[in-house]
């Protein structure tokens, strides 16, 4: 991302496409996808400090605290793969979490962040996530509505069951998107007052989402 912003934030609601895209725009960079919730359980099986922290937490079931999350995610900028930038999808979640994030970054030279806002109807998105099946073999994800699997229920890769996760039935949907209005609709609003947010139509295919990410990668130099 030669001089330009080398973390790049990817922010939408459930099913606007974040991580299919951020999985794409990652390789073609040649930078990390990073997850809070693989560097959780990364940190959980490494036997970190923080990772002993979160650990009986995370075996409640309770949130791991920001405090801790965040300073996982400090340490993650600090890694190599990283020095070229990285791509969040999905994190920040909340306002603090994005005021600390945006100090640690400066903290660690990245500079201010670029954040694409998914922007998709209400209705395509409940049929987007309600019709989401993956495979948990080789993590191939179809969707019934829109790239069904060639036979109903079954990976076309390696023959694996396809599995709904919990949260992606139907009548949780609606719950997930009136959470991520209370708690992460105002970062568009704090990220777009910054001047750092860019918006785009998540609603449109995976490929014209993806040209449409690399012209604005183009127009900021990344």
């Amino acid at each position: 991302m030669a001089g330009a912003a080398k973390a790049l934030i990817f922010l939408g609601p459930p099913g606007a496409g974040k991580g299919t895209q951020a999985k794409r725009i990652a390789k073609e960079l040649g930078v990390p996808h990073l997850s809070t919730g693989d560097m959780l359980r990364e940190a959980v099986a490494n036997g970190t400090a923080l990772g002993k922290q979160a650990k009986p937490i995370m075996d409640r079931g309770d949130l791991v605290p920001d405090s801790i999350v965040l300073g996982m995610v400090e340490e993650r900028l600090q890694r190599p793969d990283c020095g070229n930038g990285f791509i969040f999808d999905g994190f920040p979640r909340t306002l603090p979490q994005a005021e600390e994030l945006d100090r640690i970054l400066v903290r660690r030279g990245f500079g201010n962040p670029l954040v694409i806002e998914f922007q998709v109807a209400e209705d395509t998105l409940i049929k987007r996530v309600s019709g989401r099946w993956s495979c948990p073999v080789g993590g191939e994800t179809y969707n019934v509505y829109e790239r069904a699997p060639k036979v109903p229920g079954i990976c076309d890769v390696d023959g694996g069951k396809l599995v709904q996760r919990n949260d992606d039935r139907p009548e949780i949907v609606k719950e997930r998107f009136a959470a991520y209005a209370r708690q992460t609709m105002p970062l568009s609003q704090y990220y777009r007052k910054r001047g750092v947010l860019k918006a785009i139509d998540g609603g449109l295919g995976v490929d014209d989402v993806t040209r449409t990410l690399n012209g604005i990668l183009n127009v900021a130099g990344a």
